[in-house]
């Protein structure tokens, strides 16, 4: 017999990404890529993001280890997007100054 399991904090319907259910702006994936890219831990991201209740991102993690396929998809396709949004956009002005500058590196 099959347990259906819940992820309290965590909505996700059909057509979109998981979310918390309390800030449905934050995505469980926005909350895993700190996981992956920095290694922090459920306690360090609330360090983080105090706005961020210790139980919300447990329960995000927990879909994220149960979902990981839907997750890292959603990163990916995420990454993706971005990599293509650097390439069609020219550098804002207040980037070329720094670099005129010389206080950021050349690209």
């Amino acid at each position: 017999m099959a347990t259906a399991v819940s992820y309290p904090h965590i909505v996700k319907t059909d057509d979109g990404p998981a979310r918390l259910e309390r800030l449905p702006r934050i995505r469980v994936a926005q909350i895993v890529i700190d996981y992956l890219n920095h290694g922090w831990s459920a306690d360090e991201i609330c360090l983080h993001y105090p706005h961020l209740k210790p139980a919300e991102v447990h329960s995000a993690m927990a879909y994220y280890f149960d979902h990981q396929k839907e997750i890292e998809n959603e990163i990916q396709e995420e990454s993706k997007l971005i990599d293509e949004w650097r390439k069609k956009t020219p550098p804002s002005p207040f980037l070329l100054r720094m670099r005129a500058q010389g206080l950021l590196a050349p690209k």
